[in-house]
């Protein structure tokens, strides 16, 4: 399970804990140095307080920073995501499984696209070292993995589409805890499916008996204008008789039958 570390780290800068929007920022106080660039500008791999491989992309002290937050990052295998913020950079921490992967970013970059990219940067990394992340020394991967970095900082830091996808992907993560949840409830409660299927049963029942009263309006609407055609015809016969025993004088038809 992933949380959200909360306790103060003891930095040899001095530093004060805030929190922007549920995440917990510690801003740094440094004399720290970079030149101003939107994105993603520096990346690390870490195993503990070992850096198996990282990359700037413009020449800042950020990996000073970065090794004095491996220092201080609680021991222990439990994952996390933090996130350290200095004047206008954040340095964005996840690590898991005992892996640490960071990164510092312009703070207009938000936290939705350097979390994307730490993620990222993980499955690559597990995926293309395995079992020997374990017994790497420092930097073993760097020349290798150092331009990995480098692509996948200029993708998530420049390509428009890495924000819509990760929004999307999070719009997908929302909607699939949604359905499970929705999908719980129904099965803590086993009378609602039993429920539904006598509601289908009952709506099927329904249509059949819907059915079976239109045909029968049907037929009578048909048999009432049956008995209306018959009645008036009746009446005209009668009104056609008295005529003719009118003219004829007389009801056995006197005079027309002579």
């Amino acid at each position: 399970m992933v949380f959200l570390e909360k306790r103060e780290l003891q930095f040899p800068i001095q530093y004060s804990l805030v929190y922007r929007n549920s995440l917990p920022y510690k801003t740094l106080k440094s004399n720290f140095i970079v030149n101003r660039k939107m994105g993603i500008l520096y990346g690390m791999v870490a195993r503990g307080n070992v850096v198996l491989a990282e990359f700037s992309a413009t020449q800042t002290n950020a990996n000073a920073i970065a090794r004095q937050v491996l220092e201080k990052l609680p021991r222990g295998t439990d994952d996390s995501n933090l996130s350290y913020s200095h004047d206008r950079y954040i340095f964005h921490v996840k690590r898991t499984d005992g892996l640490t992967v960071l990164c510092m970013a312009d703070d207009s970059s938000g936290r939705r696209i350097p979390f994307a990219f730490l993620e990222d940067i993980h499955q690559r990394f597990v995926r293309t070292y395995c079992r020997a992340i374990q017994s790497a020394a420092a930097y073993a991967m760097n020349d290798e993995f150092s331009r990995v970095l480098s692509q996948q900082m200029d993708h998530y830091s420049n390509d428009p589409d890495a924000d819509r996808l990760n929004r999307l992907k999070g719009e997908m993560s929302h909607v699939r805890s949604v359905m499970i949840d929705n999908i719980d409830k129904v099965l803590e409660r086993g009378d609602r499916l039993a429920l539904l299927v006598d509601k289908t049963t009952n709506l099927q029942g329904n249509t059949l008996h819907f059915k079976r009263q239109a045909r029968r309006y049907k037929n009578s609407v048909w048999w009432g204008n049956c008995k209306l055609t018959v009645a008036l015809l009746f009446v005209l016969m009668i009104l056609f008789y008295i005529v003719i025993a009118f003219v004829c004088h007389g009801p056995l038809l006197p005079s027309c039958l002579k």
